[in-house]
């Protein structure tokens, strides 16, 4: 089986002359992947060719992560990797609470009403603010919005790849 790889963040730009490098986070633990002595694997998106690379230090800085891997100690040493994207295989995730969800497992989730009307699959996860809205696409018509809130979301049964929701009215 092929190894499956979840994204941690991109590298965006190099930061100053000694080897740092600027990350665009896309992981919801980043105090976890960029602790030291973390490894990563870098990939460069295109050729698919990748190597670890392991963490020295990492700080928050204008919404961004200030990366410092071993071995990168100039910004010639940095430079080349502009726009690479760093990675952890599925098998090194983060356990989650009860209720929690990664966005893989959300993703092609049949959504069903209270009421057994099937309303399509998740294809999308947005996050616009308060909290998350899936989109859903039906097998004919227009895409639904369904936000993610109690009210709206009963049931979440990741192994089934099934959701129950309640449509509040003007939902739809």
């Amino acid at each position: 089986m092929m190894e499956q790889w979840l994204s941690v963040g991109k590298l965006v730009n190099t930061h100053g002359i000694r080897g740092e490098v600027k990350i665009v986070l896309q992981t919801d633990f980043p105090e976890e992947r960029f602790a030291p002595k973390s490894v990563l694997t870098l990939l460069e998106p295109e050729s698919k060719q990748k190597f670890e690379v392991e963490v020295v230090s990492a700080r928050l800085h204008k919404n961004m992560y200030i990366v410092k891997f071993k071995g990168w100690d100039n910004i010639n040493d940095v430079e080349k990797y502009k726009g690479w994207e760093l990675k952890v295989s599925k098998d090194d995730l983060v356990p989650l609470e009860e209720g929690e969800y990664y966005h893989h497992q959300i993703i092609d989730c049949t959504v069903v009403t209270d009421e057994g009307e099937e309303l399509g699959v998740i294809t999308e996860i947005l996050s616009p603010g308060a909290n998350d809205v899936w989109v859903v696409k039906p097998k004919k018509g227009k895409e639904v919005l369904i936000p993610v809130i109690d009210d709206v979301v009963l049931d979440v049964n990741i192994a089934a790849k099934s959701v129950k929701v309640h449509l509040m009215e003007g939902l739809i």
